[in-house]
């Protein structure tokens, strides 16, 4: 049979991201790459490497020049697809993983040493051989069809490893077709192989060597204790590699998918994609958010209310102790709003943070569990018992301080049992809704993002936007906000779903490498000419790289569209405390929208906000006016940008969202600009005078000028507040409970 009859008869195993079976391919569509498929179709394979005990060689073959793919190249040992229809069967489910027997694959390995290399099944025992991992790459045929090659490999490949112990016991008779020559190298000898350059050796073969078989303490140099034990195994995570980048491009233009290194995905990406920062000597020209830097940590820092007499009488010292700590350490940004919270509302809001972000730990890791079944039921599981069975708690899920977090779970559950009545039943309520939520999408593949905006605001519905109604009725529980505010569920949704998006229109490159992804197909397809999810990370096309910010610009604006019912959330309440808890989030948010408008950075990496501007707004975060006013400055830099994206699809769009924002906060910006209007004449007057009065021969010394400008601008500003007084809505959580008192 053919190179040609092969590809069209066999039928490969297609696959998801997490390496389940979802269907079939021929051998030929699934290596074609093309604008419909840039990177074709992904698939299972296998890569034997077998050694010879006695002398410690791998035995190499080249691949023939008559194979459709990667022709003349030196790999390893066997490397081909489990097909579907063969007898012994070769797909395994993912059971087969728990214990790594994976008889599919091995019964593949079987077949092919004996097609490829001519090796009889009976010198080979299928139960010897070693599987060790699984590695997710993809590589562009580019060396032997050139820059557009339409053939192209993108396999989640097993990787078997098989020891004889001498060369002399196995019959060895390469097929023509198949195998061009073969050799047995020791380690040196393959390193003095692969520096010659008149050599080819196949993408995957270099990736697996140079990832795990180099070296000392690697695979091959402590080959006994690799072949009889399981300290390197891994049967739980997928490593993930790009190709070198001579294998970029084909047919589809495939770009990189997975960005260089092992982008493992236990816990998601986070943390493997590049952060875009700027130069320190940028950073410390922003002399205000330096100042606000250091006076958030030195003069006005926040102040945790965690000693607070009636906290420490109400709760176990040791078991609060750790959720401030464990909070800490999960999440330093929220840990700063909730400990400012007052008394009456502190530990609960703490304790409810904490049981979403455990269910959350669970729903994020996509390699702990060996069946979507398992994953399902461990959700369920928590929800149903976690919050009920003081002794609840879970191991090997997660990883780091979230690992620990499920780990001591029951000193969470010893807090959450102390809190009162009403708050246990909503935090219960809200994580039984949030975690039925999440079930809905686990079973979706979502490598290619949500299908709909409907299902998009649907999944942050369930991971937000109840987020924001289980906190507007704990505010109304603790009796510092109106118990109205726990009817609000519409603006709490909608508050809930403006912070999500912002988040997942930042982390596009982490959630497309994670193979979760969230922006929705019916926005983003409209610009990907090839129907993948990952057409925008080549940034260095210039089609491409406008086709990207018109898609980033539409989800920027859908999120922005949100902002109205932020402020109108906002107005409704009552407690300082309360207030800056909600908004500093919000500002934190709208000044990441700005900054990702329009913002190529978003497709090589993760786009964040200075650190000194982050202290700057959670400063001026106090009041309604405050509010306004940040919202209303970050609008109108979104709409000057809009303004120059003249070829921008949606320009108009996003005009009239930030119109919608200037609508709302116009008041405040004339307010404001009267003041300082003000202040200056005040000022210049100040100055006039001065240097009318000083005699003209006589330099004002600066001290006295400056001194003077101080008097000014401080009697102004007290003036101005005294003619335009502050928002007196909002009161301390100590004056609302002395009135209720």
């Amino acid at each position: 049979m053919s190179q040609g009859d092969m590809m069209l008869k066999d039928t490969v195993l297609v696959l998801s991201e997490d390496d389940k079976v979802i269907g079939s391919a021929s051998k030929k569509e699934s290596h074609v790459f093309d604008e419909k498929q840039p990177t074709g179709i992904l698939h299972r394979a296998f890569s034997v490497f077998l050694f010879d005990e006695s002398t410690n060689e791998l035995l190499l073959q080249q691949r023939a020049s008559t194979k459709i793919t990667f022709p003349n190249v030196w790999t390893n040992t066997c490397c081909s697809h489990p097909l579907h229809g063969m007898e012994p069967p070769e797909v395994d489910l993912p059971e087969a993983l728990e214990n790594g027997e994976v008889m599919g694959v091995k019964n593949a390995a079987i077949r092919k040493l004996n097609h490829e290399l001519g090796i009889p099944p009976s010198q080979l025992d299928v139960t010897k051989f070693k599987f060790l991992t699984r590695l997710h790459y993809w590589a562009a045929d580019t060396v032997t069809h050139g820059p557009e090659s339409p053939w192209g490999e993108h396999e989640i490949d097993y990787v078997l490893f098989y020891i004889i112990p001498d060369k002399s016991v196995l019959t060895i008779k390469p097929h023509p077709d198949e195998v061009d020559a073969i050799t047995w190298v020791t380690e040196d000898g393959l390193q003095e192989m692969l520096k010659d350059s008149s050599l080819l050796f196949s993408p995957w073969f270099r990736l697996i060597f140079q990832r795990w078989m180099t070296g000392k303490n690697s695979w091959w140099s402590d080959l006994k204790e690799t072949m009889t034990t399981d300290k390197y195994c891994d049967y739980v995570n997928i490593s993930r590699f790009d190709p070198p980048k001579e294998h970029f491009g084909g047919g589809g233009k495939a770009g990189p998918k997975f960005l260089k290194g092992d982008a493992s995905k236990k816990q998601g990406a986070y943390g493997k994609i590049k952060t875009h920062k700027e130069s320190k000597l940028l950073q410390l020209l922003q002399v205000d958010e330096v100042w606000s830097a250091l006076t958030l940590l030195y003069v006005q820092p926040l102040v945790s209310n965690l000693e607070t007499p009636h906290i420490q009488k109400t709760f176990s010292r040791n078991e609060l102790l750790f959720c401030d700590q464990i909070l800490g350490k999960v999440s330093r940004s929220f840990a700063a709003v909730i400990r400012q919270l007052p008394q009456q509302l502190l530990v609960d809001i703490l304790v409810f943070y904490l049981v979403l972000r455990a269910l959350d730990t669970i729903e994020d890791d996509t390699t702990a569990f060996p069946s979507m079944e398992k994953k399902i039921a461990t959700l369920k599981d928590f929800y149903d018992n976690a919050l009920v069975d003081p002794k609840w708690k879970l191991d090997g899920v997660g990883e780091g301080d979230e690992l620990r977090l499920l780990q001591e779970f029951p000193k969470c559950h010893t807090i959450y049992s102390e809190l009162n009545r009403d708050s246990r039943a909503v935090i219960a309520d809200i994580t039984k809704r949030m975690g039925e939520g999440m079930k809905e999408f686990i079973v979706k593949d979502m490598g290619q993002g949500t299908a709909t905006v409907e299902e998009y605001n649907r999944y942050c519905h369930f991971v937000a936007g109840l987020v924001g109604e289980g906190l507007s009725r704990l505010f109304a529980v603790s009796g510092l906000e109106s118990s109205s505010m726990s009817k609000e569920i519409h603006l709490s949704d909608r508050m809930g779903l403006f912070l999500q998006k912002v988040n997942i229109i930042r982390d596009y490159l982490e959630d497309y490498v994670d193979g979760r992804a969230w922006w929705p197909k019916s926005i983003w397809s409209k610009y990907s000419e090839t129907g993948d999810l990952g057409y925008f990370c080549n940034m260095d096309d210039k089609k491409v790289r406008a086709k990207s910010l018109a898609c980033l610009n539409e989800l920027v604006t859908d999120a922005l569209e949100l902002a109205p019912d932020c402020l109108a959330y906002m107005s409704k309440l009552h407690c300082t405390e309360i207030f800056r808890f909600c908004a500093i989030p919000q500002v934190m948010a709208i000044a990441t929208l700005d900054k990702l408008y329009n913002n190529p950075d978003v497709f090589t990496g993760v786009v964040k906000i200075r650190k000194g501007l982050s202290c700057q707004l959670i400063l001026q975060t106090n009041t309604v006016e405050e509010l306004h006013g940040i919202f209303y400055n970050f609008s109108q830099s979104i709409a000057k940008k809009a303004k120059r994206a003249k070829s921008d699809p949606t320009r108009e769009r996003t005009q009239k969202a930030c119109q919608a924002v200037f609508d709302l906060t116009e008041s405040t910006r004339l307010r404001r600009t009267k003041m300082w209007k003000k202040v200056s004449v005040a000022l210049v007057a100040t100055l006039a005078v001065k240097s009318f009065v000083a005699p003209k021969k006589l330099a004002l010394p600066l001290g006295y000028l400056a001194k003077g400008m101080a008097l000014t601008v401080t009697t102004m500003l007290f003036w101005n507040s005294a003619i335009y007084p502050k928002n007196n809505k909002l009161k301390s959580a100590q004056k609302l409970s002395k009135k209720d008192a």
